[in-house]
């Protein structure tokens, strides 16, 4: 692709998480980052020089970034409580933007920000990587196939010791808000169901080194009369789930199992039932063709198509408002403690 031709795009926020992104769009020779801008300049500096973005203008402010470059797209890393505000801007300005995950810090922001894209007319999508994998869309597939009935309770078990430093250790649901996002939008993408309800319990454990609720066990009211479960923590030492999380899919012929890696499990109604059902294995097929691009790649290569073609990316914002709804449900059902509706 002509130099000319390439889609131009602004990145703003260059801490860690920024790495991911410039790992992917390495990969892409149809988009061009034209400037970089950080509250913390020399975070902009150092991501010039590790990536080797020579033609990128390290700017002053985002409001001289949309200006001065008049960018197609704006690649939003910054913290949370940033996004509403950037998002809405770069929107204003005639941007496409595809940002961070989680969507917003609250619901109001995030349907302020759903309000500015439909006004806007421009693409607002978010990060949510796990749904560009070929071992989820392999689970999906297969519940969705009928082997095993239909499906009736999801269970979600994440269980990971991070230890950040930085924002995430102060955070007030540290886990809901900048994790369980994930596994939230994760389970909609499994059970194409929607959320209608959540029962939350939320605690910070002894031992752990964040200051408010690393820990939580969420039960979700889903359509289709789903009910899904998922019970995490961000302070668990040892006999970790893999960052995709532990999952078992019960339907009502069988259950299936998927460690959010590379193993799959499946069992169904073998005959006749006597006091336990006679049960026999099934393989869960693999894909008949894996996934060009996978986690942030997935989703960075599907917006930029979209900006392209038109089309609407699976996490436009439409559809990323249900799953921050079940992230701003379950805080509020913590909260109170009581089960709340998920409403967006």
């Amino acid at each position: 692709m002509k130099k000319e031709n390439k889609i131009k795009a602004l990145l703003v926020g260059c801490g860690g998480i920024s790495k991911a992104w410039l790992d992917s769009l390495a990969r892409f020779d149809d988009v061009s980052i034209v400037g970089l801008f950080d509250l913390k300049k020399d975070n902009a500096i150092q991501r010039k020089k590790e990536y080797a973005l020579a033609n990128a203008a390290i700017c002053e402010s985002l409001d001289e970034a949309l200006e001065t470059l008049n960018p197609d797209i704006v690649f939003d890393c910054s913290i949370p409580a940033a996004h509403a505000e950037i998002s809405i801007k770069a929107l204003a300005h005639g941007c496409h933007v595809l940002g961070e995950k989680p969507m917003a810090e609250n619901m109001k922001d995030a349907r302020r920000m759903l309000q500015a894209a439909r006004k806007s007319g421009r693409t607002y999508a978010v990060i949510q990587n796990r749904r560009y994998m070929d071992g989820i869309v392999r689970f999906r597939d297969f519940l969705r196939n009928g082997s095993i009935g239909e499906l009736t309770t999801l269970n979600c078990d994440f269980y990971i010791g991070a230890h950040f430093g930085g924002f995430r250790d102060e955070m007030e649901h540290v886990l809901i808000l900048d994790m369980a996002i994930h596994s939230f939008d994760q389970a909609r993408f499994i059970s194409g169901a929607d959320p209608m309800s959540a029962y939350c319990h939320e605690w910070n454990p002894k031992g752990s080194w964040y200051r408010h609720g690393a820990s939580a066990i969420v039960i979700f009211e889903m359509s289709n009369g789903i009910v899904l479960n998922y019970r995490g923590s961000w302070c668990a030492e040892g006999l970790n789930t893999t960052w995709e999380a532990d999952w078992r899919a019960i339907c009502s012929t069988g259950s299936a199992t998927w460690d959010g890696g590379d193993k799959f499990k499946a069992q169904s109604v073998g005959g006749p039932p006597e006091f336990m059902s006679p049960l026999k294995d099934i393989e869960v097929p693999p894909l008949s063709t894996a996934l060009a691009h996978t986690g942030h790649s997935g989703v960075i290569r599907e917006f930029l198509d979209c900006v392209k073609s038109g089309k609407v990316p699976q996490t436009i914002c439409e559809d990323n408002i249900k799953s921050i709804a079940m992230v701003h449900a379950a805080i509020k059902s913590a909260e109170t403690g009581k089960k709340v509706p998920v409403k967006y």
